[in-house]
């Protein structure tokens, strides 16, 4: 019988200590530590190895290769249906992968995962659960896809024991564990959802997946300040982390990759959450803009990039004297410390009085931007705001603005153009800076360049 040891683990970060501390040394916390049980002996077996080989089986060591010599082959990545989450992947699920997605309570991380294991029938997938019963999960099943093919088997267990003895029966290609908080191995003493559980079933299922081969997505809880629960090194453990972000309030949902070994990190998909599931959103910019028979002052449309993505929203803004003697700076999916500098500007170098009036920010459709391109956008917003004039809806801008008032270009403004062009728009603000090397001529948009602010008031407002 092993002998069981107590430690003190940091509960934000996990930090391990052999005696109860009131700050944590490495993230500052305070009251942090919990007493655990440790089991550490030297001759264990893994739970997943240990199902198909003896205790007493040895494996050949490693030997260093010099990196010439290795054999590279391009891997062979299987791509869903979904391809907003194909194109957060990098292309497709990579073998061998551990994938970890986390998001708020009720955001629809389990339905993206249930959906996911059935919409590929010719992929035998494992569904394990230690949240839910099998008949809520048929239950679900039922409600996104009917008269399903799907070759997904469900098993709800907590135990990584007996989770990798049905995975040797079952013999899964794709294996989904929702929630990882909810496993506890039996190497560990501490209860489910600890640090020390976290850490060590996250780092069975990491060697099971790399030594065969087979992709594991694992669902995570995250704490009340957005970040993933349990300790940090479980981010850098996995291949790729997602996060699945959104208002419980509105329909639309965003999958963003935080981190990824096999793809761009600067990626995104759009959902759209339905009665029947979430639905793939192929063009976003339709769902970020308003329609409307008249135009309405202190609007603009901004032309942005979210990663990769180019992406038309609609900045609205709300310019109003103050009841109170300290106006009000409010913003919503805009940095407010930004929007302060943008009034600054306006303020020191054009002479608006903004500092006696209430100024209201809001990126519709509930996204939270921060490509700087924006700026342009909000200035004209603020600016048609204050004075009550309408501006076209058939203009778009993208452009940073300086504290000197210039406009600064920015990246990959071709994308840009040629999204406002698809999308119908007739005229797009860009920084003169921007059409070094552009050629105008290919595009069928009146393209105006701006050197700074003045140049912007004269052409809207002039």
């Amino acid at each position: 019988m092993a002998k069981a040891k107590a430690s003190y683990f940091c509960q934000h970060c996990g930090y391990e200590s052999p005696k109860w501390l009131g700050q944590c040394p490495s993230c500052k916390q305070w009251n942090s530590f919990v007493e655990e049980l440790v089991e550490k002996t030297g001759s264990k077996v893994p739970e997943w190895r240990s199902m198909s080989a003896p205790a007493s089986s040895t494996r050949r060591a490693n030997k260093a290769a010099v990196i010439n010599e290795i054999v590279y082959q391009d891997e062979q990545r299987l791509a869903t249906p979904d391809r907003e989450f194909n194109r957060v992947l990098g292309g497709g699920i990579v073998p061998g992968s551990l994938v970890l997605i986390g998001g708020e309570p009720g955001i629809g991380k389990s339905t993206l995962m249930l959906q996911l294991a059935l919409s590929i029938p010719q992929v035998k997938t494992l569904y394990i659960s230690g949240e839910e019963s099998e008949q809520q999960i048929k239950m679900r099943a039922e409600r996104l896809v009917q008269n399903s093919k799907a070759n997904c088997y469900i098993l709800t267990e907590t135990s990584t024991q007996n989770i990798f003895k049905q995975i040797e029966v079952v013999q899964p290609n794709i294996v989904v564990i929702d929630s990882i908080q909810t496993l506890h191995s039996s190497q560990m003493e501490s209860a489910p959802g600890s640090v020390s559980q976290v850490r060590e079933c996250t780092a069975e299922l990491l060697r099971f997946a790399k030594e065969t081969s087979t992709p594991v997505f694992i669902v995570g809880h995250i704490t009340k300040d957005g970040s993933i629960a349990g300790p940090k090194v479980l981010e850098h453990m996995v291949d790729t982390v997602l996060q699945f972000e959104g208002d419980r309030h509105h329909v639309y949902r965003i999958l963003r990759a935080v981190k990824n070994r096999f793809g761009s990190s600067a990626e995104l998909g759009i959902y759209e959450m339905q009665g029947s599931g979430l639905r793939e959103v192929s063009n976003p910019s339709e769902i970020m803009l308003s329609q409307r028979e008249e135009p309405v002052s202190g609007v603009a449309i901004a032309a942005m990039l979210e990663g990769m993505r180019p992406l038309m929203i609609e900045v609205q803004a709300l310019v109003s004297n103050s009841a109170f003697g300290t106006p009000q700076r409010t913003s919503t999916g805009f940095d407010t410390k930004r929007l302060s500098m943008l009034l600054a500007v306006l303020e020191k170098r054009f002479g608006f009085r903004l500092s006696a009036q209430d100024v209201f920010l809001n990126i519709a459709g509930g996204l939270r931007v921060e490509d700087p391109a924006i700026d342009l956008a909000v200035i004209a917003a603020l600016i048609s705001s204050q004075q009550d004039i309408p501006l076209s809806s058939q203009l778009t801008f993208a452009g940073e603005v300086g504290l000197s008032g210039e406009i600064r270009a920015v990246n990959r403004v071709e994308q840009r153009i040629a999204e406002a062009e698809k999308l119908g728009f007739e005229g797009i603000f860009i920084s003169k800076y921007n059409t070094k090397g552009l050629d105008a001529k290919k595009f069928n948009i009146a393209i105006r360049p701006l050197a700074n602010l003045e140049d912007l008031f004269r052409a809207l407002f002039g």
